[in-house]
């Protein structure tokens, strides 16, 4: 059996298919921001119950996006879109910023001292400050 499953695997890997994987999910926020955030907190920033902070996303063609939309606010990103779709109808909420890459979440979240964000852990730099890992 595990021979079978190795064998499609590597036909997947030579056909140049892609496999996702998941990352780890860094949250971050401004070095100067002294914010606790827990993830009942996450969740009502980027659902527009709170706005304790500026919510900011990335792209929704980025596969990130939909493991944090998992992950951060445990909703899929179809039911956060036709949350916010409600919202914005009935004139009750803006939705979150939305950035076209990582390094652009990066950057404004280093320059805006109330601003949340998130990236793939592995392109965290010392620009911002992480206070919660998804995985």
């Amino acid at each position: 059996m595990l021979s079978r499953y190795l064998a499609i695997v590597l036909l997947l890997a030579a056909s140049g298919a892609v496999m996702p994987v998941a990352a780890d999910i860094a949250v971050i926020v401004n070095p100067a921001n002294t914010t606790a955030l827990t993830n009942d907190e996450l969740t009502r920033l980027y659902t527009g119950r709170s706005s304790a902070l500026a919510a900011v996303n990335i792209a929704e063609s980025s596969p990130l996006r939909g493991q944090f939309d998992e992950k951060g606010v445990g909703r899929s990103s179809a039911q956060l879109k036709a949350h916010w779709s409600k919202l914005v109808f009935t004139g009750k909420g803006t939705p979150p910023l939305e950035l076209a890459t990582e390094a652009a979440v990066i950057e404004h979240v280093a320059q805006n001292p109330n601003a949340i964000g998130y990236v793939d852990a592995t392109s965290v730099t010392d620009a911002v400050k992480v206070v919660l890992t998804l995985n």
